[in-house]
């Protein structure tokens, strides 16, 4: 089970993501309680091992400016979340970098669909933080796709369960309150999330 944790501000975070074993972790660079700027990013991307994806997350932003933000951050990855054009996807991919497609259940489900990557499928109120009916996209999303909304450490095996997801991303549910990590969640979110089924 491929794990994402999102929405990263403190480099102690970072190691206890980095040390509970996720495979990716996201930093944000867009409107949020947990953004941080493309210069923060970087500090707090630099000690990341090379077999961790670091992630820029943002949602509404031109290819430009999403492209110089990367750029300053040194991450590995880029996450559009929302209604972005396949355009903007194809902008960015000169990078070399891994795309990331963001969406609800509504969108075109097929990972690589725009080009990217990887694909997350969300809530439909994204950042809420609010589980929804994850058995409700169950065999209709293809390729390597991550199950985002909701989940937390008592939920998620629950979530895997009833969605079969390639991976999963999490970001308030390893939280003690709006942008603040827990580093016992975030190891106990990474544990559950691989626990047989």
């Amino acid at each position: 089970m491929y794990v994402k944790i999102c929405g990263l501000r403190e480099p102690g975070h970072v190691t206890a993501a980095v040390e509970a074993g996720a495979d990716a972790i996201g930093f944000v660079l867009t409107a949020s309680p947990r953004r941080v700027t493309p210069e923060r990013a970087a500090e707090l991307a630099r000690p990341v091992p090379a077999h961790v994806l670091t992630v820029g997350v943002f949602r509404g932003e031109d290819p430009a400016t999403v492209r110089a933000a990367a750029l300053a951050a040194g991450v590995r990855a880029i996450q559009l979340h929302g209604a972005h054009p396949h355009d903007d996807f194809t902008a960015l991919k000169d990078l070399g970098l891994t795309l990331v497609r963001a969406v609800d259940a509504a969108a075109d489900l097929r990972c690589g669909a725009h080009d990217e990557h990887l694909l997350i499928v969300d809530a439909p109120r994204p950042g809420s933080g609010e589980p929804w009916d994850w058995a409700a996209v169950r065999g209709r999303p293809s390729g390597r796709w991550m199950l985002a909304g909701g989940l937390g450490p008592a939920n998620v095996a629950e979530a895997v369960a009833a969605a079969a997801p390639w991976g999963v991303d999490v970001s308030s549910g390893v939280e003690v309150a709006p942008g603040v990590k827990d580093p016992k969640l975030i190891a106990e979110f990474v544990r559950a999330a691989r626990r047989p089924g």
